[in-house]
């Protein structure tokens, strides 16, 4: 894992290789039914669907402390034969260049298969960090793909954002936040 020379990143550093210990258990994962198809023709485009979306679901509670969940949803296209992926990876706000950066190896998930594409589901994971002797912000980014096979049929991304309803792995229940401060 690389970090470069800002305050910000000593902090991280500090913080963190602890997300190489991410707790990748079994995902928690849901599934809802899939919304009907445009017109019997080709599925609906998924990207500007309201299931389409990533949020902090912990954030260091009390129930989970020194943890980090991240969890996402994604639309199914009504297409049983495709298969939705999602990747996790946490980032950290770099103070001193008011960027957001990839927090390093540990905290990518990579790709996990979360079921057809036949209906909309849910997963996430959980990374363990670190505390921290100072504030670090911290945000998620879930990477989404619908694929045949090996084909990839749609692809985009999401940071995490906030008021989204999880169904399962929440702490406390109902937490849905954009960013987690960790100490």
């Amino acid at each position: 894992m690389a970090f470069h020379g800002s305050p910000s990143a000593a902090l991280a550093r500090a913080l963190l290789l602890a997300a190489a210990t991410a707790a990748f258990g079994a995902p928690y994962a849901a599934a809802a039914p899939a919304g009907p198809r445009v017109g019997g023709g080709l599925p609906p485009s998924p990207y500007h669907s309201h299931d389409l979306w990533a949020t902090i679901n912990v954030c260091n509670s009390k129930d989970a402390p020194d943890m980090v969940g991240i969890r996402g949803s994604m639309p199914g296209t009504g297409q049983a034969d495709e298969t939705m992926y999602m990747r996790f990876r946490l980032q950290y706000m770099d103070e001193s260049t008011d960027t957001w950066q990839e927090l390093g190896a540990g905290s990518d998930s990579g790709f996990v298969a979360v079921g057809s594409a036949s209906t909309v589901r849910q997963t996430g994971r959980s990374f363990t960090l670190r505390p921290s002797t100072s504030p670090v912000t911290l945000r998620g980014v879930v990477a989404f793909q619908w694929r045949r096979g090996t084909r990839v049929i749609y692809a985009t991304e999401r940071a995490t954002s906030a008021n989204h309803v999880s169904l399962a792995g929440a702490s406390p229940p109902g937490f849905s936040a954009a960013t987690c401060q960790f100490t």
